[in-house]
């Protein structure tokens, strides 16, 4: 019969708990609890921490669930304290060689990046992507003991820290070198090999399968991260890390983005460019816009015009950038009308340019080009280029070679 469950109630256990309750009960609330991650909470971890340290101590526990806590007065059991608990499970103390210090706190594990590719569609759009992950979790069957309890005892060859100083001698010098205990594979811990857990092996963690769900926002851009806390692998005395979702967007066939801003090419026939037409635009949101252009607009080859409010949304209002159109003029093929045809489209377009006045010409006569001699002439034309910027930029763009 016990007479007094206060202790037991901090913690939240029965008091018929075992040590792995307690153990598990503490290293919760004290990561809930603790002043570097809860500084309003001084009093309550202190409180946890007691109530822990007088539990799972077998002689104190004895006397408390007897007398009470007036039984404890005096007694200075040896059974591990709460700073040792959380210095085991933390992986850093609260005191050193007799004097506090400011707590550090749990460890927190290494967080992991992860791409994911998607279209452009998908940023325009929005999407919910699913993405399969391997992570390893604590082993369940041995509640991340790695074996059995009471199998697991502290390394005594490097007194559980995982790595030996070792002193060579070499001649007058004296080296000290750190070396990984051989012992326990630097783990600190050993578990007899019939000991340990037949699910995880003794390493305490077992790989599993995550299926995570990524909302993917309209708006979003290329390298924008999107982060799973506490999804990285899990490991005794730390807190798991973040999962670190980045997004990379595949090329796009017809768009091209800048920001909010959507570019496309467009390619139109030489009569309406001239005269005036429609031609269409398969969005990415798989509507048809009808662009018009007018009689008389007259379009250029190379010229940009501008479709406002049909661009990219903005990640947090969704307010639409532009979308550009930049057009490719088709010409008719060489000798495509007849010479009556030709001299018609002399009388309906304007008059071309008279020349100025020639003294002796010298008629020639163009010729096609093969693909060496068109390599050849745009990489003069390019060479020439350089050669009049110089003067007026101070440099001179470099050349590529074909």
């Amino acid at each position: 019969m016990v007479k007094d469950t206060k202790y037991y109630d901090v913690l939240g256990v029965d008091p018929g708990c075992n040590e792995s309750q307690l153990k598990k009960a503490y290293y919760k609330l004290a990561k809930v609890y603790h002043p570097d991650k809860n500084p309003e909470a001084g009093d309550k971890f202190k409180e946890i921490s007691h109530a822990y340290e007088v539990l799972s101590d077998p002689q104190k526990r004895e006397v408390y669930d007897r007398h009470g806590e007036e039984g404890l007065s005096g007694d200075g059991g040896g059974g591990m304290s709460a700073e040792d608990l959380f210095s085991q499970l933390f992986g850093g103390g609260m005191f050193n060689s007799g004097q506090r210090r400011q707590p550090t706190g749990p460890r927190r594990g290494k967080d992991v990046g992860h791409c994911l590719k998607v279209t452009l569609e998908d940023l325009y759009c929005g999407k919910v992507s699913q993405l399969k992950l391997s992570k390893s979790v604590m082993c369940a069957k041995c509640d991340g003991r790695g074996g059995k309890a009471g199998a697991v005892r502290v390394c005594s060859s490097c007194q559980g820290q995982g790595v030996k100083l070792v002193i060579r001698q070499m001649g007058p010098m004296v080296q000290q070198t750190q070396v990984t205990c051989s012992d326990c594979r630097g783990e600190g811990e050993i578990i007899n090999k019939a000991d340990r857990c037949i699910e995880c092996s003794g390493r305490k963690t077992v790989t599993q399968k995550k299926v995570l769900e990524v909302h993917i926002e309209k708006g979003m851009e290329d390298g924008t991260r999107i982060p799973f806390e506490g999804e990285g692998d899990q490991a005794p005395g730390i807190l798991p890390g973040s999962v670190i979702i980045v997004l990379e967007q595949k090329p796009h066939a017809t768009f091209q983005r800048k920001k909010n801003d959507l570019y496309f090419d467009a390619q139109i026939d030489l009569v309406t460019a001239l005269t005036g037409g429609s031609f269409h635009i398969r969005h990415l949101d798989e509507r048809d816009l009808l662009v018009t252009i007018l009689p008389g607009e007259v379009i250029k080859p190379g010229e940009v015009k501008c479709i406002e409010g049909e661009g990219m949304p903005s990640l947090r209002h969704h307010v639409k950038g532009n979308l550009y159109v930049r057009f490719e003029i088709k010409f008719p093929p060489a000798y495509w009308a007849a010479p009556e045809v030709l001299q018609q489209l002399t009388q309906i377009l304007p008059a071309a340019e008279p020349l100025p006045q020639l003294k002796d010409p010298e008629e020639v006569m163009l010729s096609n080009v093969d693909p060496a001699q068109q390599s050849r002439a745009e990489g003069g034309a390019c060479h020439d280029e350089d050669m009049d910027d110089e003067p007026h930029q101070g440099h001179g763009v470099q050349c590529a070679q074909q």
